[in-house]
């Protein structure tokens, strides 16, 4: 796999999903053909298990709807952030160290599914 392979315009061929993914250890979660596409090219499955393992935080459990933010500094470490929709950040997380290939990538998080925005 050559994690080099992601760019947003990738992205934006997402519109939907055909297939419902299920998260290997927190069960209730789903996520959609993006995000699995976001987890394959970009060697991510990491950042699906962080957006996935937050939802035991109360903050974040209380939000029905969530925007996850992922962005990368030109150093590689990152900041991972979970909004309620309306700007408030509910949680945020510093990265260390990141060999994500985009600058920012974002998700929703609602119903217990993860998907890219275009597939809302």
């Amino acid at each position: 796999m050559n994690q080099n392979t992601l760019t947003k315009t990738d992205l934006r061929q997402f519109t939907g999903t055909e297939q419902w993914h299920r998260h290997g250890i927190a069960r209730n979660v789903l996520y959609t053909d993006g995000a699995q596409y976001v987890a394959e090219s970009g060697g991510a499955y990491w950042l699906l298990d962080e957006i996935a393992f937050a939802q035991s935080i109360r903050d974040v459990a209380a939000e029905a709807f969530q925007l996850w933010k992922l962005k990368v500094n030109p150093d590689h470490c990152a900041t991972l952030a979970c909004e309620d929709g309306n700007y408030n950040v509910v949680f945020s997380k510093q990265i260390e160290f990141t060999d994500f290939p985009l600058d920012e990538v974002s998700f929703y998080f609602t119903d217990n599914v993860l998907m890219l925005p275009s597939e809302y």
